[in-house]
């Protein structure tokens, strides 16, 4: 190897976090697509689906805190799940400028066709429970170092 390469370890590719973090993402983010075709779901609008089935009829600034996505991102995603029928958008009764998203009966069949993707993820990975828990309790201490700096 030479000196100008030995200088500078830090800068190997494969010594940074954010390669393996982004490896991963994209990997896990691909693993997910066969999974949710048949829902007609991608998966950024399974995640707001997620969000929605825990908590129903929630105004779209909770869905923005929710999911961890920009109102950017979110509004076209919310347009789409619209167009599917998953979703409505509604006036609140106590506040008529504020809108809520309301999972429709077909948004809430569309979550007995998805109970199964977890499961089916998991399967393509050879991690134990405890990992996968590990590994998601380490996402979020990062996420939240990350956001509170």
């Amino acid at each position: 190897m030479s000196a100008k390469h030995a200088d500078y370890p830090q800068l190997k590719l494969t010594n940074q976090i954010c390669h393996s973090l982004y490896s991963a993402t994209n990997a896990l983010v691909r693993a997910y697509r066969p999974l949710l075709d048949p829902l007609d779901l991608t998966y950024p609008q399974y995640l707001v689906m997620l969000a929605l089935w825990e908590e129903d009829e929630v105004p779209i600034k909770r869905l923005v805190e929710t999911t961890r996505f920009d109102s950017g991102t979110l509004t076209p995603i919310l347009k789409r799940l619209e167009q599917k029928e998953l979703i409505q958008l509604v006036k609140s009764d106590g506040d008529k400028r504020q809108r809520l998203i309301r999972v429709t009966e077909t948004g809430w069949q569309r979550r007995e066709e998805a109970a199964n993707v977890p499961e089916g993820l998991m399967c393509q990975t050879e991690m134990t429970a405890e990992q996968a828990l590990e590994l998601k309790a380490l996402s979020e201490l990062l996420y939240r170092q990350l956001v509170e700096s």
